[in-house]
This record gives C-alpha cells, structure tokens and sequence, in this order.
C-alpha cells in the first residue's frame, strides 16, 4: 500500500468472499486506505464447492489467491487472521494469527463475515458428517466419498460392504442436489469397470430433508423436477424425514408420524442449514436495539448499517434483509451499495438521515441436477434441462476470478462433461483425518492450558480485599 496521506479515509472489510472482494474492488480508485482481514488467504467461489468434493476441479481453480487478486491495487493491504474484537465506539479492529494480535483503526467497516455449516445445536454431528463450507470441508468429502469405495472393494463383509456403499446428503437444497447428482454420476460413469469386487454403480445414494420437498425456494414445478431427474439416476428422494442423530455407523431419522429408522453408512454430508458468523452478535450487543436472528444474522437498517453507526455495515451472508437470500448476489449488491455511500461520504454528499434504501434485484436462482441437466428460476421465468445447464455454466464462469481460472474451468468441464473421467481424483489420508486429529490436539491444548487459566483468575478473597 502506498503511503496514507494525513487524515485519509480508512475503511476495513472484514471477509474476502464475494461482499468483501467486491467491496474492496469497488474502492479502488477511491481516496481511501484499505485493510482486509479474512480467516482464510483466498477468495472461495462456493457455489462449486461440490465439484472439488466431487473430483471435477481443483481447489486452486475456485479459490484464487486473495493478496495475488488484490496486488495491483495499492490502496489495499490484506491481513491474515481471525476477528476477535470490535469495538465500535473507538473504531477498532483486532485480528489475532497464531499468537500475534493486530488493532486495526477505522472511519468506515464493512463485514462480510459470511456464514458456516449450522448443525442446529448438533455440533457434535459434524464429526461424521462434514459440512460444504469451506476447501477443508471439500477435500474431506473427496477423501470420505473416494475412499468408502476403497474400502467396499476390500471388505469380505457384505454388510459392510453395503454400508461403504450408502452416501447420504443430508440437506435437499441446491447444494445437496448437486452433490447427491454428482455422486451418482461419480460411480455410474468414473468409476464404472474400475474395480475388482464390487460395481460402484450399485451404490445407494440418498438424499434427504426435513422439509417436504426439493429445493423449496424454487417453488414446486421445479423442485419436483429436479427431484425426478434424481431419481431417474438412481438417486433416492427421502422427504419429510429429519436427522436426530449421527454416528461412525450411520444415521437415525425420525419421520413426521414420530418414528424412528436407522440408515447404516459409511459417507455422511451435511448441507441441511448455515449458521452466521459470531461477529453479527458482537456487533449487535454494542449497539442499542440491533437484533440477530435466528441464524444469527444482524437485521440491520434499511441502508444496511447498524442502529446509532452509520459508518459501520453489514453484507451478504451475515446481514438479514427481507427478501434477500443468502446468495452471491446479494453480497455483491450489497457490497456495491456499501461502498457507493462510502464514496458519497468521502464528497460531503451523504446525509444518513435521508439515505435511500438498499434494494435488491433478483437476477434468479439456479441448481444443476447432473451433467446436461438443471434447473433455473429467474423472475417468474422458470426453466429445466439442457437450457438451463447452459445459463448455469456461463453464470458461474462469469462470476470466476481471473482468466486462467475461467479457461481451466471450462476445459476440466468439457473433459467431465463429455467423457468419463475426472482431473482431481486424488485423495489422502490426510484429507480424510487432518481435522478430526486437529480437533483432538485443539481438545488437548485447552485441556493443559485450563489449569494456568484457573491460576490466572482472581481469588474472591483478593478480589474483595481490593
């Protein structure tokens, strides 16, 4: 970054996914400084999550490098970390890496957060059954999803062997239909003659929700589509049945009469709910009468800020607008209302008592069933089949960063698509075991440090002879 002029404009986004890309890119020829602080060093595309998890592209191709997009801006820095602390009244930012803790000052904040896998209050479930969040997450799924094959064509044990056998998606909406579609083709075609003992097309793919039909914000048309193109593929369709329980063996589901099933498998996805970040309740407890919801998104102000902060906003996935889902475009939308006001501010222009309101354009929503096949909804223009898989290959081209990524796409597309193999079809041990043992050290650590913490505390004694 170049030298901040006396007095500059310093604007800190938190999050580099689409809000806080956009964000900043926006800014860029703005009199500002700029700090992005994210968790992560990329810019994840997750919309094609599934297709890593799936063998279909590389993580490099979906997540390019944050600081590399960024380098020819120079009024930007980007700072690795994790937000612990802000601190709206002084106009503050912490960000702590490993054991360094970084203060970051600002006149404009912009938090774009995001959101994570939500379990509902079963946490515990994600030991077995990984979410579809993060490049961990797909790798993980890659590794699980390959390797149940692995292990079906070693074991002697029938019901074993159909245990390797069963993948279940827990979760019917565009994700989870793109993954269970993706399985299933996986072993039909990929797979298909490359085993000894077993047949990987005789897999059990299911796809399950508690909700009573597929992909609800599509409306029913669609969804039953979608769901019939599934099942035509082997793909079994369970409804109105919801997950209580999750282990190393399988699943237990409780249909709507109360009763209970048990579904022994090996491969567990969950993809059923998200859950905001924990910085939409940090923000919201210094402010006076902002809210979250249940998702623990911040409902915020018409103009997308914060009650009593009018240079402090909140986009995409963590801010809780009506009619306005959590998707791509309305982080951007966001992110480009942001920072115009910003932009307004910076000229004398903006006045927050008389800000116009954000208004979102739905530019429509879309889900790919299999490989030809898809289903898109836009305004009340609703389509299926080849069309529609053809608007949703050249939208999520369009929204790639950077042309190499673009080119490398459409080419592992044009190999999968139009033949049988995939590009990314190598798998770890480390893939599969790397955060269960990561849980296990972090469980140890605080294990040894709870002690020193306990000493560190103030005795009520000390405390009330002070």
């Amino acid at each position: 970054m170049t030298e901040s002029t006396v007095n500059r404009h310093r604007v800190v986004v938190i999050g580099s996914g689409f809000g806080g890309l956009t964000a900043v890119q926006s800014l860029k020829h703005a009199d500002v400084d700029i700090t992005m602080v994210a968790r992560t060093t990329t810019h994840l595309f997750q919309p094609l999550l599934y297709q890593v998890a799936t063998g279909i592209l590389s993580e490099g191709e979906i997540a390019p490098t944050t600081r590399l997009v960024l380098r020819k801006q120079q009024n930007v820095e980007v700072l690795l970390g994790d937000v612990v602390a802000i601190d709206l009244k002084n106009g503050t930012v912490t960000s702590k890496l490993m054991t360094m803790n970084t203060v970051i000052p600002f006149d404009s904040l912009i938090v774009a957060a995001g959101a994570q896998q939500s379990y509902f209050g079963n946490d515990h479930f994600a030991t077995f059954a990984p979410g579809m969040k993060t490049i961990d997450d797909a790798l993980e799924l890659r590794g699980r999803i390959l390797g149940a094959f692995e292990a079906a064509e070693v074991t002697k044990d029938p019901a074993e062997r159909d245990r390797r056998l069963t993948f279940v998606v827990i979760g019917a909406g565009p994700t989870g239909v793109e993954l269970a579609g993706q399985i299933a083709e996986l072993a039909e075609r990929t797979l298909a003659g490359a085993f000894r003992t077993i047949e990987p097309s005789d897999c059990r793919v299911i796809l399950m929700d508690a909700a009573p039909a597929v992909l609800p914000p599509m409306g029913p048309k669609l969804g039953l589509k979608a769901q019939r193109r599934l099942e035509s593929m082997g793909v079994e369709v369970q409804l109105n049945a919801m997950v209580t329980n999750v282990d190393y063996q399988g699943i237990t589901i409780k249909a709507k009469d109360g009763t209970e099933r048990r579904i022994e498998c090996a491969c567990k996805v969950w993809s059923a709910g998200v859950q905001a970040s924990p910085l939409g309740k940090m923000i919201a407890e210094q402010t006076d009468g902002t809210e979250t919801d249940r998702a623990g998104r911040v409902v915020v102000e018409p103009d997308l800020t914060v009650k009593g902060h009018p240079n402090v906003f909140v986009v995409g996935d963590l801010m809780a607008v009506p009619g306005v889902p959590g998707m791509a475009q309305g982080a951007i939308q966001g992110a480009k209302y942001a920072t115009g006001l910003i932009k307004k501010s910076l000229k004398g222009q903006d006045d927050p008592g008389t800000r116009s309101p954000f208004k979102y354009f739905d530019k429509g929503s879309m889900a790919t069933v299999s490989r030809f096949d898809a289903v898109a909804k836009v305004g009340k223009i609703e389509m299926s089949g080849f069309l529609a898989w053809l608007a949703w290959l050249f939208l999520h081209l369009v929204y790639l960063v950077g042309y190499k990524n673009r080119l490398s796409t459409v080419l592992a597309w044009l190999i999968t698509f139009t033949g049988r193999s995939r590009g990314q079809m190598a798998i770890t041990s480390q893939m599969i075991y790397a955060r269960l043992a990561m849980d296990r050290v972090q469980a140890q650590q605080s294990e040894a440090l709870q002690p020193a913490a306990e000493a560190d505390q103030p005795r009520s004694s000390d405390s009330a002879g002070a």
